[in-house]
């Protein structure tokens, strides 16, 4: 599927929704819940996606258009969200990354972005040369991976309790 910037939108603003759905009004077990030493909760990918709307995906889009290749990315620390999530509530999370999805979905459309303006590019610390049509892009399937994850790490929490069930549940294993 070639990106439209209409249809990324339709997944983007959808975010929001979907993560509060999961985790509005759960206790902290499932809140807090790992697949293992050094991975990510439920509550620290909401916190990455908090740091990702304001260190990421629109800064960099910003500095594809106003600097092309000229100025590289700057780094994005993957666990820079430490300080976002400390002490805070998940309703209040929520409603942060709610927040700044909507302004960042705000700004996006005042692109006004054609094929053209899409194709400029910019250059990622690691990845080189990069295209606004794939910052997008990526932006898109990074929310989707980061819920299927979400939703995987909770699902393991009763890999065991399942029983024989466990078979069935590629989820769980």
């Amino acid at each position: 599927m070639e990106l439209q910037v209409a249809q990324a939108i339709e997944i983007l603003e959808r975010t929001p929704q979907a993560l509060t759905g999961l985790l509005q009004g759960v206790s902290d077990p499932w809140l807090n819940a790992r697949e293992g030493p050094e991975t990510f909760s439920p509550i620290d990918v909401l916190g990455h996606l908090i740091y990702g709307e304001e260190a990421d995906w629109i800064p960099r889009a910003r500095i594809i258009l106003e600097h092309g290749q000229a100025r590289p990315f700057d780094p994005f620390d993957r666990r820079g969200f430490r300080s976002i999530v400390a002490g805070q509530s998940v309703d209040a999370l929520l409603n942060q990354f709610a927040a700044l999805r909507a302004e960042n979905l705000g700004t996006l459309r005042g692109f006004h972005l054609d094929r053209e303006r899409l194709d400029f590019a910019g250059t990622h610390p690691a990845l080189g040369r990069v295209t606004l049509r794939q910052l997008i892009a990526t932006w898109v399937a990074h929310d989707l991976g980061h819920i299927a994850q979400i939703v995987r790490v909770m699902a393991k929490q009763y890999g065991e309790a399942v029983g024989p069930w466990r078979e069935y549940l590629s989820i769980v294993r």
